[in-house]
């Protein structure tokens, strides 16, 4: 079963302590989620897409561990925590929209739990525009 195909979680996000201020500037999923894009401080690669509520957010911004939102799961998880490949964050920006989170991070270890540098490893073919002429 892939993500996709999860169900909606029947998340109820905790009371948070996340500034109210940046919780303003949010646009979260019906789930009470954000997107959040993670990528690698020194080399600008895009390591893994993952969810984040207000919690996960708040807690991500004063421990310096990312912190996310398992929807399979449908608990916490601090990246490393079980497979030892922590992510220290150096920043998280928000986008224009508020819809999503860019979280640059100094990556110990494989950042997929497939145990690859990324989850972004299978590129797809995309067609040349100059051939469809």
């Amino acid at each position: 079963m892939s993500a996709t195909d999860l169900p909606a979680p029947d998340h109820e996000p905790e009371p948070s302590a996340l500034d109210p201020a940046i919780a303003a500037r949010l646009r979260r999923d019906p789930n009470g989620l954000v997107a959040a894009v993670v990528r690698e401080h020194t080399t600008g690669d895009v390591l893994m897409l993952a969810w984040m509520d207000d919690e996960a957010l708040h807690r991500t911004l004063t421990t310096r561990r990312a912190t996310y939102w398992s929807r399979s799961r449908q608990e916490y998880w601090v990246k490393g925590a079980t497979s030892g490949h922590h992510q220290y964050v150096r920043s998280v920006a928000v986008d224009c929209d508020g819809d999503a989170l860019l979280v640059t991070v100094e990556q110990a270890g494989a950042a997929c739990h497939t145990g690859t540098p990324t989850c972004f490893s299978t590129e797809l073919p995309v067609s040349d525009p100059a051939e469809d002429s």
